[in-house]
């Protein structure tokens, strides 16, 4: 398979670790005369590189960022070693198990031992309906008609993953806020865990010192795994490594997450999700095998956990709050409600120093009793970072999203055309995400089946496997010291 990184990011002989807080840029060829004395390089007063032309006129040279098809991880920390796990993800290789399971089917004997399951990101749903002038349930439709075309045995949406995981967070948040009024350290300011760029940033970057703070409830992807694959291939009576799990999720960091050690059986050799694969990759598939999504017919989307509705419509769900699913906005209510007895209380998170950083304050009797935040992008993370280390945080709970605008706007949404902004599309992805149906995870009688039936309820050794994970300090290696001459 062709590498998704560039050559600069694959040099490792002396350091395998790339620091976020190195500004990563490629080499480009520059075009010189070939003269006696060769390309003369000349560096202005502001550091700016010049090349001096044949007639002695300095001409500025182009700085050529990487961008997320260079590198995976929009945090910067991409190691050689996770390049070799994420090659598992890709649509070749996608494509190729199809491709086997088409083989095992057209035997002779007829036999197929893999059962292809892909499940599709709300989030994804809508850039891909963006982009092909589609509304979002008629390019839900159209998706699941796509991969079954492809071979897919199934084609789920995401609801009941989303619900799972905001229920969890929101449980844990006031298991924390309790503890931490009992006197327990580093119980808050409760950190979201469902962006795996921030999630790998801060454990290749801050460590120890972060870990404890951050959310170990899954992210959805994740949770959809557990679903699928011990929930969905025992009710179809098939062990989980017979299925084969594929997920269309907004973010190229979600092939590092798929690929942790943490969510992979060892016992029964399976991970908790295959294949991820991402809007600009479906769309590179479609261009590369001249298929018009457009055109495919469209299909339902199967809810073999249940369905919201007693009429069990095909909609596509989102939640009130963020457009990458809402976390602070549910969690916030929860809490007032769990913690203070308030139920239908005012929330509104208004821009601070700029509109990816947003604050939320719950009052009662004039007394601030809860502060919530929203922190997209890296500069904002680094600077609550920097905030928690000198303990000047005022927050109880950050919604933490790599991505400026966050998921709607994630590294692998099919960018814009046509002299649109990136922000000017994310905030039109954001109108189309609150036009869905909410959800209320509280009110999905799905969900609340699942706790009764799948987990034997909702504080159980099964729920806790399947729903929470731990995240690890990982220590920069200082190869050149371990260099022997």
């Amino acid at each position: 398979m062709t590498s998704r990184f560039s050559g600069a990011l694959q040099i490792s002989n002396l350091d395998d670790f790339i620091t976020p807080s190195q500004e990563c840029i490629k080499p480009i060829e520059i075009q010189a005369s070939k003269t006696k004395t060769g390309a003369k390089i000349k560096i202005e007063e502001d550091g700016t590189p010049m090349m001096l032309n044949d007639a002695g006129q300095p001409e500025k040279l182009q700085k050529v960022e990487i961008t997320l098809t260079d590198c995976l991880a929009c945090s910067g920390c991409i190691t050689s070693a996770e390049s070799v796990l994420i090659t598992q993800q890709s649509q070749e290789e996608l494509l190729r198990v199809f491709r086997e399971k088409q083989s095992q089917c057209q035997s002779a004997d007829g036999t197929c031992s893999i059962y292809i399951v892909v499940s599709l990101s709300v989030q994804a749903v809508l850039s891909i309906a963006e982009r092909y002038n589609l509304n979002p349930e008629e390019a839900q439709q159209k998706l699941a008609g796509y991969f079954y075309q492809l071979g897919a045995d199934t084609v789920l949406d995401m609801t009941e993953a989303d619900d799972f995981v905001l229920l969890e967070s929101a449980k844990e948040f006031v298991e924390r806020y309790k503890a931490a009024k009992e006197g327990l350290k580093n119980q808050l300011p409760m950190l979201s865990s469902s962006c795996p760029g921030w999630v790998c940033y801060a454990e290749k970057t801050h460590g120890n010192f972060i870990l404890p703070y951050i959310s170990i409830t899954k992210s959805p992807q994740q949770i959809m795994g557990s679903l699928v694959k011990y929930h969905l291939a025992e009710t179809m009576v098939l062990p989980p490594e017979q299925v084969y799990h594929v997920t269309l999720m907004p973010c190229y960091d979600k092939k590092l997450e798929a690929s942790r050690e943490d969510f992979y059986n060892h016992e029964r050799k399976s991970r908790d999700v295959d294949c991820v694969i991402t809007p600009i990759e479906l769309e590179q598939m479609l261009n590369e095998n001249d298929v018009k999504l457009n055109e495919i017919n469209a299909k339902k989307i199967q809810r073999p956990f249940g369905s919201q509705t007693a009429n069990l419509k095909n909609e596509l769900y989102g939640h009130n709050g963020s457009g990458s699913g809402g976390y602070a906005d549910f969690i916030l209510r929860y809490a007032a409600k769990h913690l203070f007895d308030e139920v239908d209380i005012a929330v509104e998170f208004k821009n601070l120093r700029n509109p990816d950083f947003q604050e939320a304050v719950f009052q009662k009797d004039g007394q601030t009793l809860l502060t919530f935040a929203i922190a997209n992008g890296f500069r904002n993370i680094q600077n609550l970072v920097q905030k928690l280390k000198r303990g000047k945080c005022p927050y109880d709970y950050i919604e933490v999203m790599a991505c400026p605008c966050g998921c709607l706007n994630g590294g692998a949404q099919i960018r814009p055309s046509n002299n649109i902004q990136p922000r000017e599309l994310a905030l039109k992805l954001e109108s189309a995400y609150h036009q869905l149906p909410q959800s209320n995870p509280e009110k999905n009688q799905v969900v609340q089946t699942l706790y009764k039936t799948w987990l034997g309820g909702e504080h159980t050794d099964k729920s806790l496997k399947y729903f929470h994970t731990q995240y690890h300090e990982i220590k920069k290696m200082n190869t050149a010291l371990a260099i022997k001459w």
